[in-house]
């Protein structure tokens, strides 16, 4: 026998026995695992199911992901489904978004908006560009915002580096503002060059002192930012009204803690309300004095559900005279997006946007506010079609958080909460980050931008409106249980108590 033909049977004795070894593992690893299960009486399935129980957790573990790619249509994913997430991701591309063959959208399914087209269109010639909202008018500093979409509340810690980076510098592209969200505000937010309004939460992150109130001093050094532009003072948000934010301890890092003013390495827990705001005389007062001490304009965040305290709330300003009014509110639905919330906030408190905003304009327009108090409309607007059913029902701005984390390679894997996103937008491990080039997603930031603002002008020259802030409740029709659409003017003023001032006193 030579020697190549004894190397080789040595070769294939080694891997035999090398076989055999690990095939004795594996079953010595099985029966362990076997007699483990029989003897515990935590899990029933895998104490009756020895082994084979154990791929039940692992499914339903693995079930998410498996979902979107091989088993879910592309209609019925929640909170975001597949045609939703891949309008936004070839946007952010720069690519067609153009379909064929029809649309798959269920137009029967009841609360179906369907904007009405009118006869004759405007003319591209005809169309320009919406105006700009003129934010507090008895401000030292007003403001003037001029993008139809904007990037909501999403804080430096919720939010990774590199994500931060690359929606400060895609806004500065684009022409939007960026919200910082509750978490301070982070040189990351600065860099960019963008405009920027600096959310208060109810930790008072970046402004408090060593008790978690307000520090006037820290509060000015934040204003006098050239790209801050306006305060918002958050009262609730859509995911979780009544809790505060949520931070994990593997998040609080060292960096994020200097910039909170908070212990590193240690959750961060806000509290479920500002400690100084109890009515809504104390509201005011609190905004009044915000914006005393950033000479900015001011104004609050909140989600509706009771509705009677809103009348109260004009009560007051017609005491005090408009001046005292707030600068603008922020009205999350209760669809909103949050990285960690109980589920059941997330799900079921909290009134969702297509029932709130409507109310909010309704009340405030009967009071005459209406102009004084700017409406910024935030909570699950991602698409077109989504934006524009807000600027019908009457808001002035709007805001989308979601819409740009996927701009930016989100996936919807929901693993926010748990510091291990697959593609570094909300995770602070630097191997995951590595995939987030702020520079490349910059640019998809300011292409998600661009598309929305072209299709919004779309459907907004369809329906005869020059431009989106010109669209009206009367250009969209609301599909009903009977298979009929009512225009959104007449469906609420047929079913609408606030517009009357009927709201019960406890609502």
């Amino acid at each position: 026998m030579d020697f190549l033909t004894r190397f080789t049977m040595g070769g294939i004795d080694l891997l035999a026995t090398l076989f055999v070894f690990l095939a004795g593992v594996a079953v010595l690893a099985v029966l362990a695992m076997f007699v483990l299960d029989v003897m515990q009486s935590k899990d029933a399935v895998r104490h009756n199911y020895p082994v084979i129980g154990r791929f039940r957790d692992l499914f339903t573990r693995l079930g998410e992901f498996f979902r979107q790619y091989f088993f879910a249509l592309d209609r019925e994913e929640m909170p975001f489904n597949r045609a939703q997430r891949e309008w936004i991701y070839r946007s952010a591309k720069g690519k067609n978004n153009t379909l064929p063959f029809g649309s798959t959208l269920n137009l029967n399914l009841v609360g179906t908006p369907i904007f009405i087209n009118c006869a004759f269109p405007r003319l591209d010639e005809e169309a320009r560009d919406p105006p700009p909202v003129a934010f507090g008018p008895y401000s030292p500093n007003p403001y003037l915002a001029s993008s139809i979409v904007n990037i909501s509340a999403m804080s430096y810690g919720s939010l990774s580096k590199p994500a931060v980076q690359a929606l400060s510098r895609g806004a500065k592209l684009a022409g939007c503002y960026m919200n910082t969200g509750e978490g301070g505000l982070a040189p990351y937010h600065l860099e960019g060059g963008c405009d920027i309004i600096f959310q208060m939460g109810t930790a008072k992150y970046g402004c408090c002192d060593a008790h978690g109130r307000l520090d006037d001093a820290k509060l000015a050094a934040v204003a006098a930012h050239p790209e801050v532009k306006m305060i918002e003072v958050k009262l609730a948000q859509g995911a979780k009204p009544g809790k505060g934010g949520i931070l994990p301890a593997a998040k609080v890092t060292k960096e994020i803690a200097a910039i909170r003013h908070i212990a590193a390495g240690k959750p961060s827990i806000s509290p479920n309300r500002h400690p100084e705001i109890d009515n809504v005389a104390e509201l005011i007062d609190f905004i009044n004095h915000v914006r005393a001490v950033s000479k900015l304009p001011t104004g609050f965040k909140t989600v509706l559900g009771a509705y009677g305290w809103l009348e109260d709330f004009c009560d007051e300003i017609e005491r005090r005279g408009l001046e005292a009014a707030p600068d603008f509110i922020t009205l999350d639905g209760g669809d909103g997006g949050t990285g960690a919330a109980p589920m059941s906030l997330m799900d079921n408190v909290g009134l969702p946007l297509k029932q709130s905003l409507p109310m909010l304009v309704d009340i405030l327009e009967r009071r005459g506010m209406r102009d004084r108090i700017k409406i910024i409309a935030s909570g699950k607007l991602v698409t077109p079609a989504e934006v524009a059913w807000a600027y019908c029902a009457g808001a002035d701005v709007v805001n989308t958080a979601r819409g740009f984390m996927f701009s930016i390679g989100c996936i919807q894997a929901l693993r926010c909460h748990t510091n291990n996103c697959p593609t570094g937008v909300t995770t602070h491990k630097k191997s995951l980050q590595g995939g987030l080039d702020p520079k490349e997603k910059s640019q998809r930031v300011a292409n998600f931008v661009d598309k929305m603002r072209k299709d919004v002008a779309m459907i907004a020259h369809s329906c005869g409106a020059d431009h989106a802030r010109n669209l009206k409740r009367y250009h969209v029709r609301i599909q009903q249980e009977d298979g009929t659409s009512i225009p959104l003017d007449e469906l609420l003023a047929r079913y609408s108590p606030w517009r009357r001032g009927t709201a019960p006193e406890n609502a």
